[in-house]
């Protein structure tokens, strides 16, 4: 059976999540904020398996589910939906964009702990933050490439590690393991796996999160770990 997969947000990473996952086998239901009508260029572009639905409909339809939009702290997300299925959030915190979350600030919450607080019946995972949403392509390699690049998955739910690291080693990734959500934020913006997402093996990139450090305001972070 084919897996079908829902993306809630059709921007550029969205876009190429489903570029690349069409390209090995899935179906696509995709959906963003304005509504499946705004969507039918890039679904021709897709091809036929891929179509355009609201986000519930996307939620529903994914065995399980891609969400390449902002996290808002009054959830936004179909909730009833998204129950019982891994999802896959490829959001970074990016305060000029997003605003200032003191939670966050604070260290006492990453984004990926309030999107399973949000939807607290789903297995969330932090997936696809720390590469360019291009480099889907530029850098995919076959399993056994000397040197393959390497992404990172937080989740606190085994299962869904399995499945990122199933589908980052079908899209020609390596994985490493950075659980559980509450250290997610050592693969964030301004971290060295950040800065290094050009290119990074999994040795480099293991390297990297073990050199995170908290920024900000965040002195006691780590004091959670």
């Amino acid at each position: 059976m084919v897996t079908t997969i829902g993306i809630i947000g059709a921007g550029e990473v969205g876009g190429q999540l489903a570029r690349a996952v069409i390209r090995n086998g899935y179906q696509v239901v995709i959906a963003n904020s304005r509504g499946p009508e705004t969507l039918t260029r890039l679904v021709a572009e897709l091809g036929p398996a891929a179509r355009a639905a609201t986000a519930a409909d996307a939620a529903a339809a994914g065995d399980f589910v891609i969400i390449a939009v902002p996290l808002k702290l009054d959830n936004d997300m179909p909730t009833p939906q998204l129950a019982g299925k891994i999802v896959l959030d490829t959001n970074n915190y990016m305060p000029w964009r997003d605003g200032h979350y003191e939670v966050v600030d604070s260290g006492e919450k990453t984004v990926h702990e309030i999107r399973q607080e949000q939807l607290p019946a789903s297995k969330v995972a932090k997936a696809f933050t720390h590469i360019q949403a291009p480099r889907l392509f530029l850098s995919a390699s076959p399993a056994g490439t000397p040197g393959r690049h390497a992404l990172s998955v937080s989740s606190d739910f085994p299962e869904a590690v399995e499945l990122v690291t199933r589908l980052y080693d079908q899209l020609g990734f390596d994985t490493v393991d950075n659980s559980p959500l509450s250290a997610s934020w050592r693969s964030g913006p301004g971290q060295p796996a950040w800065n290094a997402h050009a290119h990074q093996t999994r040795d480099q990139l293991a390297a990297n999160l073990a050199a995170a450090r908290p920024l900000g305001t965040r002195e006691n972070h780590d004091d959670r770990q």
